[in-house]
């Protein structure tokens, strides 16, 4: 198995005098993450703006990152442009203020209720196909956000999210996802306080107060009608914090609402989009989920039940995660002297996984670029290196929803996929492109055929 080397020195891209590797990562920031590894290894140092940044490539590395020395680092800048959307939510919040959000949130997320879920997942997903034609062409990722948004919506905060308010939460995320991305790749856009009102910035606070009136309105109506529905909602609207009794302020629900909400279903249908693309790609892969979902359901709605027997659709999800993670790189910024790999950081570097580099690395994976389920069925998962292959994160911040995630997307693929079969429609370019998550651009277009 491969070490990782411990250079004396650090070598990478050094960019122009103000701005660093800013103008290369813009252009095409995953080819970037690419051509670092390509030319420099394991551990490369460059600066973003302000920032020295270093990119971490293995498995070592990133789990001294986010586990052995997690304590030394917070979310990176980068992830911080997020936060008049989120808020102090779980994605962003920080120390104490995270860790006492965390603890409130984690009962919501239990595996018994997660599996509780699985029906709604199932019966949404189901439902949804059923207004499908056979013939009809679909915008793959657009219908993906429907059904995802829908489920979050019931599971978590038992509301219904549908018709205006649907089209309204999608338009929104668009253009907060645009935002991200430019202000991402630019330094004199971050440096333009979001008060200012450019065009831009308009354009984000209009998307945030539509998105705020709904998350509102659901929040207005529960807490008016006292009920304790069960849900995620229930609980943070009545959680009491152990050591002084304190609730959640309106602020604090709202944050973690919104945070869990938009988080809740973006993630799981970037993931079913590129998994029906590569399904699409590749018919021999189609044919053999197909057989399995005829053998092991019959035509009936999959339920939470079937899950061990559904090894193949597993492992269909696995590696679409692998070649197309959603959280394509992680990004943390060190709060104090420490080291990485044996290098040392002073306070304020930025630290960036990429993801994206990582999962298709020849050193853990055979045939890396090829899409093959078939190589999770074995005990790959258990020779990897611990982060050779991390959709979720990992450490005390891996994602809190990534059992959630996981279910919901084998579920809604066996919803779909038993049947229809999705053709890709010739002449198309899609391209993987990083937004908050990697989203396929323009869409993916597919005819349905029953099957």
């Amino acid at each position: 198995m491969a070490t990782l080397t411990r250079a004396a020195k650090l070598a990478g891209p050094k960019g122009g005098y103000f701005s660093g590797s800013v103008a290369a990562f813009r252009r095409d920031q995953l080819g970037f993450y690419e051509a670092c590894f390509r030319n420099y290894g394991d551990v490369v140092e460059t600066k973003m703006g302000p920032y020295r940044t270093l990119l971490l490539y293995h498995p070592d590395a990133i789990e001294e990152l986010l586990v052995t020395r997690n304590r030394d680092f917070i979310k990176s800048p980068g992830i911080q442009l997020l936060r008049p959307l989120l808020g102090d939510g779980l994605l962003l919040s920080e120390g104490d203020t995270w860790l006492r959000q965390r603890r409130l949130v984690q009962p919501a997320f239990h595996r018994q209720r997660i599996a509780g879920y699985g029906a709604v997942m199932a019966d949404f997903a189901s439902r949804h196909v059923a207004g499908w034609r056979d013939g009809a062409e679909i915008e793959v990722y657009a219908e993906m956000m429907a059904v995802t948004q829908a489920i979050v919506g019931k599971t978590l905060f038992d509301a219904e999210v549908a018709g205006g308010d649907a089209h309204e939460v999608a338009e929104a995320a668009r253009v907060l996802a645009e935002d991200f991305a430019a202000r991402l790749g630019s330094v004199l856009a971050r440096l333009i306080p979001t008060w200012v009102p450019t065009p831009s910035n308009v354009r984000s606070a209009r998307a945030i107060r539509h998105l705020d009136t709904l998350v509102d309105r659901i929040i207005t109506t529960r807490r008016a009608s006292g009920e304790d529905r069960g849900d995620l909602l229930s609980m943070l609207l009545q959680a009491q914090d152990a050591d002084d009794g304190t609730r959640m302020t309106p602020r604090q629900v709202r944050d973690e609402v919104m945070t869990l909400f938009l988080a809740g279903h973006e993630t799981t249908a970037v993931t079913l989009a590129w998994t029906f693309y590569l399904l699409g790609l590749h018919p021999e892969a189609d044919a053999r989920l197909g057989a399995e979902l005829a053998a092991v359901l019959g035509g009936r709605s999959p339920a939470v039940a079937d899950l061990p027997r559904l090894s193949y659709a597993g492992t269909v999800v696995t590696e679409a995660m692998r070649l197309y993670p959603p959280a394509y790189g992680l990004g943390r910024q060190a709060t104090r002297a420490t080291e990485l790999g044996g290098h040392a950081l002073g306070a304020g570097d930025v630290i960036i996984t990429p993801t994206w580099v990582v999962h298709r690395d020849p050193r853990w994976f055979d045939e890396p670029l090829a899409f093959r389920p078939e190589r999770w069925a074995g005990d790959l998962a258990q020779r990897l290196p611990r982060f050779a292959y991390f959709p979720f994160g990992g450490g005390p911040r891996q994602c809190i929803g990534n059992a959630f995630a996981q279910m919901e997307a084998v579920l809604i693929l066996a919803a779909i996929a038993q049947r229809y079969r999705l053709t890709l429609t010739p002449g198309q370019t899609v391209k993987p492109t990083p937004y908050v998550t990697l989203r396929p651009e323009p869409g993916i277009r597919a005819r349905l055929t029953g099957r």
